[in-house]
């Protein structure tokens, strides 16, 4: 959530760089100006109203202990009216401060001034490109069908027993995806990431905290009865350990790493770009989140996407970074890197990572922040990287590293598996 002073004192540049976005927030940006000076007028009414009743109060006191009990029993009824307009005048303050917070949850964060502006991903701007698409042989075949010759993760029983989009992994397909899951933490907290094992389920304060509601309730599965949501990412649970928190300047910068399933309604998906492994309702991810200094924080995450491509270089897998341009740019972020890895069964790129700096978007919903070295509180900085999404990874793996009669394991992965293909 975009903080109103920022938003009063830089009121052009929130609009022009939130332009990048194809929206016009002229108005609403003024609706906020113009919601906060009635809650700043309001509060200053309050604020004399209940200064005069408390030195009232204060005099009745002395007037009855003087003996002029007719002259304080008068200003007693002037005290009866203050307090009634000091409840108007709350009542007043509420209204206003709610309608305001209202509105700045449906606005979204101003992206940075390197965010290319565009409309599609077709706008996206590729900053990095790695890793040599390998020639396959006559024959090769999708990560779909590939699933079913080698029995390895079945479709069709997913659909039997839950849906379209919740696959099961078998026999080597299971194991493989365990081994990712394992490199992919070990990776992480080599890094000097702490890792955490975080609850699959979140309230509703934890969604409005990260920016997943208001913006996007309809894509999360939500268990009605509990008012408890299924997470879409580990991005939720991790980030919200920090809610509502005041940490020390010499605590930041923190990072910590979590694998989760994660669940998406994908809401309208269909089509052939979503067959098999590459749109799914549930799948697994390994998240990184860190915590920092506003000031480090675009160094921070440069060293998210360097970790990142150390991964995939492990992986041997050709990839491509995108700068998301303002129209492909989500809800919260102020600057994202995807990562793509190519497919060549499919001749299409897949996105596999998205590495974001939130700024103090979510810190300022979640309340997050840290005692400066003025000993004033500041709000910190958020981001997150998936390190990685598993579906889309494996299905490169599975489709890059087919052969005639099977597919090779990753070196970096052997160890983990404990076999070198599958056959």
């Amino acid at each position: 959530m975009l903080q109103v002073p920022f938003i009063r004192e830089h009121r052009d540049l929130v609009i022009t760089r939130l332009a990048k976005r194809n929206i016009d927030v002229t108005e609403t940006i003024d609706e906020v100006i113009a919601l906060d000076e009635e809650r700043r007028r309001i509060q200053t009414a309050l604020d004399n109203t209940l200064a005069e009743s408390n030195a009232l109060s204060k005099e009745i006191g002395m007037m009855y202990k003087s003996g002029e009990v007719q002259k304080a029993n008068l200003l007693k009824e002037k005290t009866s009216q203050l307090k009634e307009a000091s409840k108007t005048l709350n009542e007043a303050l509420n209204a206003t401060s709610e309608s305001l917070t209202e509105i700045l949850y449906k606005i979204p964060n101003v992206p940075h001034e390197s965010v290319p502006a565009g409309n599609t991903e077709e706008d996206n701007e590729e900053v990095f490109r790695e890793g040599e698409i390998p020639k396959l042989f006559d024959g090769a075949i999708p990560h779909w069908e590939l699933a079913k010759k080698y029995d390895i993760i079945d479709f069709e029983l997913g659909n039997k027993i839950t849906g379209a989009g919740f696959p099961v992994y078998k026999g080597k397909g299971a194991r493989l995806q365990r081994a990712l899951i394992a490199y992919f933490l070990d990776k992480n907290t080599e890094a000097g990431y702490t890792e955490y094992q975080l609850p699959l389920l979140v309230n509703e304060a934890s969604g409005f905290g990260t920016g997943q509601l208001p913006d996007k309730e309809g894509q999360m599965y939500h268990v009605t009865e509990d008012n408890l949501y299924l997470i879409p990412t580990a991005e939720v649970p991790g980030t919200n350990i920090f809610r509502d928190t005041l940490l020390n300047e010499i605590e930041l910068p923190i990072g910590i790493t979590g694998y989760t399933p994660c669940f998406r309604r994908e809401a309208g998906s269909y089509g052939a770009h979503v067959r098999g492994l590459n749109r799914l309702h549930q799948f697994d991810k390994v998240e990184i989140l860190r915590v920092e200094h506003p000031s480090n924080s675009y160094k921070a995450i440069d060293g998210m996407v360097a970790h990142v491509k150390s991964i995939l270089q492990d992986l041997k897998l050709p990839y491509r970074i995108l700068r998301l341009c303002g129209g492909d740019l989500g809800f919260t972020a102020a600057l994202t890197y995807d990562f793509e890895v190519f497919s060549t069964a499919q001749d299409r790129w897949l996105e596999i990572s998205s590495v974001s700096n939130f700024e103090t978007f979510q810190a300022n919903r979640l309340k997050l922040r840290f005692k400066n070295s003025d000993g004033k509180n500041e709000l910190a900085h958020t981001l997150n990287g998936s390190s990685l999404a598993l579906p889309r990874v494996l299905a490169g793996i599975l489709e890059n590293y087919q052969i005639a009669d099977g597919i090779v394991i990753p070196e970096v992965l052997q160890a983990y598996t404990g076999f070198s293909k599958i056959d």
